[in-house]
């Protein structure tokens, strides 16, 4: 006698939300992003249906990163100064989709650049590259309500990806964003109330919900990996059974976890029982990725080509129903 599975039925599904805008939409991408959509907790397409595979964005920074160590920084090692050729080394060499533009270079520490330099850094690669793009301020609010704005604004049309706007501080970043005709991120502490009253306090600005994306913020493999991916199943689970304030795309800022961890960026001659971090570093990004992935990731921010080989790979096979 056969055993028949119980297979759930979800009254909901994911936002779809499209990152970029082409020539025929006024903007000049030569492609277009799209995430969500779907209709069952990942990758059980016996309940329901994933119509678009999660998306890896490639980070890069408008200066030279201070804290990256000499494995993350050696197959960019040449164009790290140069966000542009930065930009066009991962689209050109490492096949990147969708970019992320981290304005490190405005933060008051880290030389306070002006906003016509970071929306000059924005135009530039837009220009240099077709795919989408998404832009993060640096995390000074102060800094970030004068820089993203004037970003925004030199990105009109394109349709990109701006953040993060968050409980405390989200009415510049949304109004721009609204004037603009770009998506929007919204932040929470790993908390699933907070995620949900910053869409509602995004969307009370008449902000579209299908155009909201959430970064839950996560832990790297062994940071507290296991709290982040309760609270986005909890968050996926809430959405499919109806919860429209939730049903957003989730963006997790795998390569910035990964490489804040010991583990991934301590040397061999530290820890030589470890292996080497040549390997070790990319492995532990890679690892953080699948984690997310399988809660319900669409976008990943990675960093090292050899962990977005890796992901790129498991989504594929993921993605191959039956």
């Amino acid at each position: 006698m056969g055993v028949e599975l119980v297979k759930e039925k979800w009254s909901n599904a994911i936002n779809t939300v499209t990152i970029g805008a082409t020539k025929e939409e006024g903007g000049t991408r030569t492609s277009k992003v799209t995430v969500g959509g779907a209709s069952t907790l990942p990758y059980l397409f016996g309940e329901g249906d994933m119509p678009n595979k999660p998306v890896v964005a490639m980070e890069i920074l408008d200066i030279e990163p201070v804290d990256w160590p000499a494995v993350l920084k050696e197959p960019f090692k040449d164009v790290l100064n140069n966000p542009v050729e930065w930009a066009k080394r991962c689209v050109n060499e490492y096949k990147a989709k969708l970019l992320c533009l981290k304005l490190q270079g405005i933060h008051p520490d880290f030389g306070d650049a002006s906003a016509d330099k970071a929306a000059a850094c924005v135009k530039s690669i837009l220009e240099a590259v077709g795919v989408p793009l998404i832009v993060l301020g640096c995390g000074d609010d102060q800094k970030d309500n004068l820089v993203l704005p004037k970003c925004s604004e030199a990105a009109k049309d394109e349709n990109c990806l701006f953040g993060d706007a968050t409980e405390k501080n989200y009415k510049t970043l949304t109004a721009a964003c609204l004037a603009d005709g770009h998506n929007i991120i919204g932040e929470s502490p790993i908390d699933i109330n907070i995620a949900k009253q910053v869409n509602i306090l995004i969307s009370d600005m008449g902000f579209d919900v299908n155009k909201i994306v959430i970064n839950p913020t996560i832990g790297a493999l062994g940071y507290g990996m296991e709290y982040a991916y309760s609270i986005m199943e909890r968050a996926r689970l809430a959405a499919l059974i109806g919860d429209k304030m939730l049903s957003m795309p989730f963006i997790c800022f795998v390569g910035q976890e990964a490489w804040r961890a010991k583990e991934a960026k301590a040397s061999a001659s530290e820890h030589p029982e470890w292996g080497p971090q040549a390997q070790r570093g990319p492995v532990w990004e890679a690892t953080t990725a699948v984690s997310v992935v399988l809660c319900g990731a669409d976008i990943l921010v990675m960093r090292h080509p050899k962990a977005v080989e890796i992901i790129r790979g498991t989504i594929e096979s993921l993605m191959k129903k039956g």
